[in-house]
């Protein structure tokens, strides 16, 4: 037969336990629970540019969340300037590092080292620095590079029925060699659908003022009178195609412009008729995980995060769905 205060007494002894560990869980979630963390976070651009802008709000989202106290730093797009900017971050002795793999493996290699030695977390954001990651760990946080260029030209292919004998341009900065890569994945899906391809430099600064590629541009697009399409190599220069196509005597779809990123002059050019694709690569999140990896790093011993952001494409049907997050600098 079965006591019922016996059993009563079990149950309420349970509750009770129960209770307690509630209790005891409920403590230990907090509001500002990274505020003894410092971070250094490396938004790349230039303050104010459309990309760096939202990967920069994407941080501050994470740091008001997590309370962590984060400087910021702006690099107007120049490797050499982060190299520089990333050694002064090591030799302050944060907590955690955020940083830009733009400069590539080789240049990123030695600090990251350091970084290592003197017990600073790292993540890096945009540009993947695989060798790096696997030496000295560190999460990333960005599209991959490659595949994502690829599925662009794919796209466009498929798109807008593109074929072999197709004129194409593509614009990069050839000489960062992990940076380029994702350009280099469309120029090489271009390539295996019979198009020719004009590979195009970009010229310094084109990160930051936009307007420095008007010369280049229109010079490519006059030497190449047939040119079907132009793929640009970031959100500045795409949202700048109407100015490009308007220098070079060109109307609005005469040029298939595509490219990467979301912004307010990328909306307005999808709107007008200058821009036909781009693939979105959700900086917004390039800028909160990284912050919310370190405070997980630093307070609770986790392992690094890596996100891949590369969202899809964003096209002429659908670009309204993002359009007023893109002008609130949030995509």
């Amino acid at each position: 037969m079965i006591d019922l205060k016996t059993l009563t007494a079990a149950a309420l002894a349970t509750v009770t336990i129960a209770s307690l560990t509630s209790a005891a869980m409920a403590e230990t979630l907090r509001d500002n629970w990274c505020s003894d963390v410092k971070i250094r976070f490396f938004a790349g651009g230039a303050e104010g540019d459309a990309f760096a802008s939202i990967v920069y709000n994407g941080a501050v989202q994470a740091a008001k969340d997590t309370g962590a106290q984060v400087d910021y730093v702006f690099s107007g797009w120049s490797s050499e300037k982060m190299i520089q900017q990333l050694r002064e971050a090591i030799g302050a002795a944060p907590n955690g590092i955020a940083m830009m793999g733009h400069p590539g493996n080789a240049a990123i290699m030695p600090l990251a080292e350091e970084a290592s030695a003197a017990g600073i977390k790292m993540m890096y954001q945009n540009v993947p620095v695989d060798e790096v990651t696997a030496k000295f760990g560190g999460g990333y946080v960005g599209a991959q590079q490659k595949p994502q260029g690829k599925a662009l030209g794919e796209e466009a292919i498929r798109r807008f029925g593109l074929k072999a004998g197709d004129v194409a341009i593509v614009m990069s900065d050839w000489s960062q060699l992990e940076r380029a890569e994702r350009e280099l994945g469309t120029l090489e899906a271009f390539e295996a659908a019979g198009l020719k391809v004009v590979k195009l430099q970009s010229p310094e600064g084109l990160g930051t003022d936009p307007n420095v590629g008007i010369p280049v541009i229109t010079a490519a697009v006059t030497a190449n009178p047939d040119v079907k399409i132009i793929a640009y190599p970031g959100g500045q220069p795409l949202g700048n195609a109407a100015t490009y196509m308007q220098a070079a005597g060109k109307n609005a779809g005469d040029v298939i412009n595509i490219g990467f990123d979301t912004s307010p002059q990328i909306v307005e050019a999808f709107k007008d008729g200058w821009v036909q694709l781009t693939s979105d690569q959700q900086p917004f999140l390039q800028g909160y995980m990284p912050i919310l990896s370190l405070c997980q790093q630093v307070v609770y011993g986790l392992g690094s995060i890596n996100v891949d952001t590369g969202a899809g494409f964003v096209t002429p049907d659908n670009y309204g769905a993002v359009a007023d997050l893109a002008k609130e600098g949030l995509r």
